[in-house]
């Protein structure tokens, strides 16, 4: 009884063992297959991939202790002060940049509404018309908060 749960076992272990190979069939068709394919010619087989030899255990130092991960470089306080305030200034003078094209942007969208041409008889027209003026306004909107909240994290 054991033997035979062995041997169904094994069976069933078998493919995923076996090589990958190519095989041409009379059609000219190129087939890969684990399995031996009927009125095919086998052209080539392939290695199956083989699997990462686990790393060794980290040496272990004179008595017994084991050798502690490696900290992470640090950065002195003045360096890291002169970058948070580059990065400050950076996204300062990006956020007054961002906030002017907001303005040109609600302004321009102002004038188009201001604005009626003949032919948009009916409003989805009008609101086409707008809708670019209106998305741009928005995004620009979307750049300012996102802005402000980076800034607001350097803090």
């Amino acid at each position: 009884m054991r033997l035979s749960l062995v041997y169904i076992a094994l069976l069933a272990a078998s493919p995923a063992f076996a090589q990958t190979c190519k095989y041409v069939d009379k059609e000219g068709r190129v087939i890969y297959s684990n399995l031996p394919i009927k009125n095919a010619k086998k052209v080539t087989c392939f290695e199956p991939p083989r699997t990462p030899a686990p790393a060794p255990p980290p040496a272990s130092g004179a008595g017994g202790e084991t050798a502690a991960p490696a900290a992470p470089t640090r950065v002195d306080d003045g360096t890291q002060r002169t970058r948070d305030d580059e990065r400050r200034r950076i996204l300062q003078s990006e956020l007054a940049g961002e906030e002017e094209k907001l303005k040109q942007a609600k302004e321009e969208l102002a004038a188009q509404e201001s604005v009626r041409l003949g032919d948009e008889r009916n409003y989805a027209r009008v609101l086409e018309r707008l809708k670019p003026y209106q998305d741009a306004v928005a995004q620009h909107e979307k750049n300012v908060a996102a802005l402000k909240q980076e800034l607001a994290n350097l803090r």
